[in-house]
């Protein structure tokens, strides 16, 4: 695999917040001399190193959300409208993750109006014409991406601990394709992202039938094979249904494009050695021979881990 070309799509967001969360609960904000807070970003750049340690990528790329709004809030005002804004400390560490990846020599990728998730899958989709693509999230949104040459690894608990789908995988768990997770997750809802699907379904019953059926118009179609319950349930929220589909579907045509020449991996650069220095990270030791970093004032390697990638 590390000799075969690979594209490496990182989902910034997800794994910027997961890393922001892991330390906050306890303060852990790592201010720089600055008065910057970099925990998040600290923690991202260590997801980051960890996976371009065990792919091997030759090509990589970081998506990003543009805003909070996108075509989805124009569809449902509620859509995400739970979520609380960020905290205070979160706020700088967007601009300094993407300034990171700048000196890292790849692309930072984002459009207005779409999410990280839509660029990745509209990339995805285009370059696995050319080059196997390895997708690293939280999100498990993104399973639905899988496919011929599409890979995803789905962020666990801890650093380097993800769990690997390719189609087959991801088939002999769900009992569904990764298309049809599509329909899964627009029957079941998603709390999270504040769209219901239909009240009174939740994730078992929705692959139950889908494993059925096939689709949620076949289900439609034979809704009086269903039990009584059941048939009550989707027709009472027969429109949510649909819009909750347009809502959990990732938009493969987002207008962004990526070069893979320009995303081509070499190793560290001196430019983002020196960034990691300039803005104060922790991460100021990187070997060269062992091309791992180190903690500063610590022997322990900093990518010391168990990879399930």
């Amino acid at each position: 695999m590390a000799n075969q070309p690979q594209l490496l799509l990182v989902d910034g967001m997800a794994l910027l917040f997961r890393a922001f969360y892991a330390t906050a609960p306890t303060g852990q904000f790592m201010f720089n001399d600055q008065g910057i807070p970099t925990n998040g970003v600290q923690g991202f750049l260590r997801h980051l190193l960890i996976a371009i340690q065990s792919r091997k990528p030759t090509h990589l790329a970081v998506c990003w959300d543009m805003g909070s709004k996108t075509f989805r809030n124009e569809l449902f005002d509620g859509y995400k409208a739970n979520r609380a804004a960020p905290p205070v400390e979160m706020v700088p560490q967007f601009d300094l993750a993407k300034k990171m990846i700048d000196a890292f020599g790849v692309p930072n990728i984002g459009v207005s109006g779409f999410e990280a998730d839509d660029c990745i899958g509209t990339l995805a989709k285009k370059a696995q014409e050319e080059i196997d693509v390895f997708i690293v999230t939280g999100d498990r949104d993104l399973l639905q991406l899988l496919d011929r040459r599409i890979h995803v690894a789905i962020l666990q608990k801890g650093y380097g601990n993800y769990r690997s789908f390719n189609e087959k995988i991801f088939y002999d768990h769900y009992g569904v394709t990764p298309r049809q997770f599509i329909e899964v997750k627009a029957l079941m809802g998603d709390s999270s992202d504040g769209y219901p699907g239909v009240h009174g379904i939740g994730e078992k019953t929705a692959i139950k039938l889908i494993k059925q059926f096939g689709s949620i118009e076949a289900i439609i179609d034979h809704l009086d094979m269903l039990p009584s319950g059941q048939r009550k349930k989707i027709s009472v929220d027969l429109d949510m249904l649909h819009l909750s589909h347009q809502l959990a579907e990732i938009n493969c045509h987002a207008p962004v494009s990526l070069d893979l020449e320009n995303a081509s991996y070499a190793g560290i650069t001196d430019a983002f050695v020196e960034k990691v220095d300039q803005v104060g990270m922790r991460l100021v030791k990187y070997d060269l021979v062992t091309q791992r970093w180190q903690r500063k004032g610590l022997d322990n390697e900093f990518l010391a881990h168990d990879s399930s990638l």
